[in-house]
């Protein structure tokens, strides 16, 4: 039972019998004697199968349990009844005309415990020699057929690629299959209506749609004689088998395709369903009169099974559609994923399937006329949502949301939306909105993904409750919460606490929410991860689908445009009245509590006595958000310029934020940048934006050491790093940056090269990615649950067992304690069982 020192989960291995008791037989043995699985359990449901069938199988079922059904209900009903009686937290469903390879359950569960978002595997199928092909990956055509893409060829003609390497798939096939029991039981396990045929198909998608994955395995393989129990069941003949892979396909496309899919896919798929019935039956209205003028021919028409019983799909897919649409509203209620998404699984949609020429025609001109190619390349719809002002001076955050918006919609269709006053944003290639809380709505039900900032999921609460299947991506470059320390410091106690409880609770919530995290530094991932740990979503179930955390949180630094800046009008010192000659120091962004600009000011008071030539420009002293109050540290510093007589001859303040499409121009007139700050927690996780700007522009910089970028300054040399409110090294370090030509030179060449890493393309890399492949986190899976690894125990050592946990319970906390954990197991019990 165990491999290596860990247990191995309990499997359930499920057949179905309908008269086929030898090759059942056959199967029970080879599951006895070939299998290399020890913590197993076999049951085999016989479909009311008659004749001597189940004596047969009792006679040699062994440690096999068999469960009655009194009426046949298909391949889908029979695994569902053993599936109510099965106790393992995996459930494996093989054909009864099936052999497993000695790894055939072994390899599936290795992966099944290995990779937490895998909620199924699909083994590799050969034929019964090991020659040919059955199932090696998964097809769904656009009108909703599924198929095993290569079967019926022989395996040497499939590419190694195809067949020896491990990936995902739309659907496993049900001849071998591997299930985890909590999630088969959530999903209601197979669609019970379509009896048998795309029930697996159903369900992979099904599984697919709320963000588990399917995955071939290929080290998982058993050996299927194909339809060697069709003989027994139904030939082919006679019309069955058509019937029902033509009326499951619809039903299976109607539950599970979105809305704007459905609207465009059904009356294509309905219309080519009938013209597959008459190419089959070779009928054409051409050669029975019907199409031409004048009398018709009477006479009786033989009409070939195959073609009625594609027609009579239709008509049952029609009487169906009552309860088909109360199964579609719970599939699309809980869907996590897009279609777009699911199309890379589908392998090749667009493929007719069938060879018949009258058929062919139907589908090229059915594809063409209700544009199937379009909408099976359709884009995802991405909300990015800020708290911040957009206008044409913004701030970092509504830069970075700008930004993130720009970049993915080369791929996807995206609204930028804040919930500030829109006041004339600047062209965009995307929708640009305001929205107040109760405007959401309806933006957030338009996306398949939605991105915050900041304040804003408080905004949104369907979107915030942990039962919303929307994807979520926060992104937490602000650590918001370190700075209101420092900016809440002359507010009372009370007040300064409160505030405090409050943004934390804030952000406690887009840490329990989220699917995908973004920060802007390693040094911020350290501390986000800390804080998920915290909060308990570093669980097992995370950890196990992905150790590095990296499709949880990634870093995602603050960018600077591809394009270098390009003088577009006037710039600081023609605004101010600065000398061309004169020497410019630039403050490149607002003025805030955990911001030290006063140990700056000393120092060009220092440095002016030696170098009268120096200039320092504070870019924007009036925040454009509205909501974000101002800080007395702002008028501190004016204050403290005007003292020592430095206002407007060595140190300008420029009221109003420079608008964004014009901040180049103030840029390329400086000569170096600067940013100092205070030693406190805030400095140890912050992420200076305005340092970006001099990057982009080519300006050495001079920082304060503590933060991110002073160690980037350090190590790649683009500046000097000088302590926390030193005045004269400050001073020496500005002389320097802006006297010495060559150092200035030698920091400029690197910062050139350095810069290309924070183009915005590059830096939102890890976020491209994710919404290429959008899924929720591992433990907000619908139905996640560990697998368990006991060993069902049964008889004497049950007795056993129970006496001493009521020994146990009693002693913890007497009859109560233990009314109160016979009603769980109860409840437990009930839940397992359906």
């Amino acid at each position: 039972m165990v491999q290596g020192d860990t247990p191995l989960p309990l499997v359930s291995v499920i057949l179905v019998n309908y008269r086929g008791a030898a090759h059942t037989i056959a199967c029970l043995r080879a599951l006895r004697e070939d299998l290399d699985y020890p913590n197993l359990e076999v049951l085999v449901v016989d479909n009311a199968s008659g004749g001597d069938d189940v004596a047969r199988i009792k006679a040699a079922a062994g440690d096999a349990r068999v469960i009655e059904s009194d009426t046949n209900t298909g391949f889908a009903g029979g695994c569902n009844l053993g599936a109510r009686h099965a106790q393992g937290s995996v459930l494996a469903f093989l054909n009864n005309d099936a052999r497993p390879d000695a790894a055939w359950a072994k390899a599936a569960v290795e992966v099944l415990r290995a990779e937490p978002t895998v909620a199924a595997v699909a083994s590799k199928v050969l034929d019964w020699d090991g020659t040919g092909v059955d199932f090696v990956d998964a097809g769904l055509t656009w009108f909703g057929m599924g198929y095993k893409r290569h079967a019926g060829g022989p395996l040497a003609d499939v590419a190694p690629g195809e067949h020896d390497v491990a990936k995902d798939v739309l659907f496993a096939t049900g001849s071998a299959m591997f299930v985890r029991a909590d999630v088969f039981r959530a999903l209601g396990g197979f669609d019970e209506r379509f009896f048998m045929f795309y029930e697996d198909v159903d369900l992979g998608w099904r599984l697919n749609l709320r963000g588990w994955r399917v995955r071939y395995v290929p080290e998982s393989i058993a050996y299927h004689r194909h339809h060697g129990t069709m003989s027994e069941v139904d030939a082919p003949d006679t019309g069955r088998e058509t019937f029902l892979l033509e009326r499951n396909a619809l039903a299976a496309l109607y539950k599970n395709l979105s809305d704007e899919t459905l609207a465009k896919v059904l009356p294509a798929a309905l219309a080519l369903a009938v013209r597959r019935a008459t190419a089959r039956g070779e009928l054409d209205p051409t050669q029975l009169d019907l199409a031409k003028a004048g009398p018709v021919e009477t006479a009786p028409v033989p009409i070939p099974r195959t073609t009625l019983a594609g027609v009579l799909a239709i008509d049952q897919f029609v009487e169906l559609l009552p309860s088909l649409a109360e199964s579609r509203a719970a599939e699309q209620a809980t869907r996590v994923r897009t279609d777009a998404d699911l199309i890379p699984l589908m392998r090749k949609a667009l493929e007719p399937a069938y060879p018949l020429p009258r058929y062919l025609a139907a589908h090229d001109v059915l594809a063409e006329v209700f544009g199937i190619e379009a909408v099976f390349g359709q884009r995802r719809k991405v909300l990015v949502i800020t708290g911040d002002a957009i206008t044409d001076r913004m701030a970092g955050p509504a830069i970075r949301a700008w930004n993130i918006a720009t970049v993915l919609s080369a791929e996807h269709d995206v609204r930028l939306v804040t919930v500030n006053p829109l006041a004339a944003p600047p062209p965009a290639p995307f929708p640009v909105s305001a929205a107040k809380k109760r405007d959401l709505t309806e933006p957030v039900a338009w996306a398949d993904i939605v991105i915050l900032q900041g304040h804003v999921l408080e905004m949104a609460p369907a979107l915030k409750a942990q039962d919303s299947n929307k994807i979520v991506v926060c992104d937490l470059y602000d650590p918001m919460h370190l700075e209101l320390l420092e900016q809440g410091k002359s507010a009372p106690d009370d007040r300064r606490a409160a505030d405090l409880a409050g943004v934390t609770r804030v952000l406690d919530a887009q840490l329990l929410r989220g699917d995908f995290f973004l920060c802007a530094s390693e040094r911020q991932r350290l501390f986000w991860l800390g804080h998920l740990a915290a909060l308990g979503r570093l669980s097992p179930r995370l950890y196990d689908a992905d150790p590095t955390t990296q499709s949880l949180l990634s870093v995602v630094p603050f960018g600077l445009s591809p394009e270098p800046p390009v003088r577009t009008g006037p710039g600081l010192r023609s605004t101010l009245g600065i000398d061309g000659s004169d020497r410019v120091v630039l403050w490149a962004g607002g003025v805030y509590s955990w911001f030290d600009p006063l140990t700056l000011v000393h120092a060009i008071d220092r440095l002016r006595q030696r170098r009268p030539d120096v200039k320092l420009v504070f870019l924007g002293m009036k925040h454009p958000n509205p909501e974000v109050a101002e800080m007395d540290i702002g008028a501190r510093t004016i204050h403290l310029a005007d003292r020592l007589g430095l206002t407007d001859k060595h140190v300008y303040f420029n009221e109003q934020w420079v608008p964004f499409g014009e901040r180049q121009n103030w840029l390329l007139d400086a000569n170096c940048g600067v940013t100092t700050h205070y030693e406190h927690v805030e400095t140890t996780f912050a992420f200076r934006t305005r340092v970006l700007d001099y990057l982009w522009a080519g300006l050495p910089i001079v920082t304060t050491d503590g933060d991110a970028f002073a160690d980037l300054v350090r190590d790649e040399k683009l500046g000097v790093v000088v302590p926390a409110e030193d005045v004269d090294a400050l001073a020496d370090a500005l002389e320097r940056v802006l006297y010495d030509e060559d150092f200035a030179a030698g920091c400029r060449a690197r910062i050139e090269v350095v810069a290309q890493r924070f183009a915005w393309p590059t830096a939102l890399a890890p976020l491209v990615e994710f919404c290429r492949n959008p899924r929720p986190a591992a433990d907000r899976l619908i139905g996640a649950a560990p697998l368990t690894a006991e060993e069902p125990v049964r008889g004497a050592e049950a007795v056993r067992r129970d006496l001493a946990l009521v020994k146990e319970y009693l002693a913890d906390g007497g009859p109560k304690e233990l009314a109160r954990r016979v009603a769980g197991r109860v409840r437990k019990v009930a839940r397992r069982r359906g």
